[in-house]
């Protein structure tokens, strides 16, 4: 039995600029006729990478593709907000305004709100089987016992995405669902600063939460018309 092996020797790598043009100047140094044009290289050399160093740093910007830089690969990413994303802070602004206090609004607004604002993972829990024994258990606790009247809007809430028609589910993530989020948005909005007293109230340490709540349920259906 032979063993045959091969062995891969690189090919030697070029030689830099600078090494090259001192090279040449070396070798122009060595015949005696022709010093002044190695003098004239260095000189060259010298004045190029004055030049290179003076020149302005450019800044590489976030959504530049990657780069290679010897051996290494450095790459750029820009972040940004998906409809996903949105829809799920929109979601929870909407919970925080149904258990919030400090707001005169009228909170059944928001549930066809929340319903064509809120992620497709929430709908389909809702509409499954889980979903449907945790509206079914609710209702049966609402019917013989006292639950607070914050917690019957999220029950009536799960109710309406329940029997919620196919025609009203295919409004989500069209730009008509959009439109018609914007437009309980805008009036649930109103309806807060006008009834807190004006903008400076809103801000104020009781009405805040249902403030930032009501500016982020009226921005993320603003975003996704566009």
């Amino acid at each position: 039995m032979s063993i045959s092996m091969r062995l891969a020797i690189p090919a030697p790598a070029a030689a830099p600029p600078r090494l090259r043009v001192r090279a040449a100047a070396a070798a122009a140094a060595g015949d005696g006729g022709c010093l002044p044009v190695a003098r004239a290289a260095v000189r060259t050399e010298t004045a190029a990478l004055r030049g290179c160093a003076s020149l302005p740093l450019k800044p590489l910007g976030a959504g530049q593709p990657c780069r290679h830089r010897g051996a290494a690969a450095v790459c750029h990413s820009s972040a940004y907000l998906s409809a996903q994303t949105m829809q799920w802070i929109s979601a929870g602004a909407s919970a925080v305004l149904l258990l919030a206090k400090g707001t005169a609004i009228h909170k059944s607004f928001l549930v066809p709100f929340f319903a064509l604002q809120a992620p497709c993972s929430i709908i389909s829990w809702i509409k499954g089987d889980y979903g449907q024994w945790t509206a079914f258990l609710a209702l049966l606790v609402r019917l013989f016992f006292f639950i607070p009247g914050e917690l019957e809007l999220p029950l009536s809430t799960m109710l309406l995405v329940s029997v919620a028609p196919y025609q009203l589910m295919n409004l989500r993530g069209t730009q008509g669902g959009a439109v018609l989020s914007l437009a309980i948005a805008v009036y649930l909005a109103f309806q807060h600063f006008t009834r807190v007293g004006g903008l400076g109230k809103a801000f104020e340490q009781g009405s805040i939460i249902a403030t930032l709540a009501i500016i982020c349920i009226t921005i993320v259906p603003l975003m996704l018309l566009f």
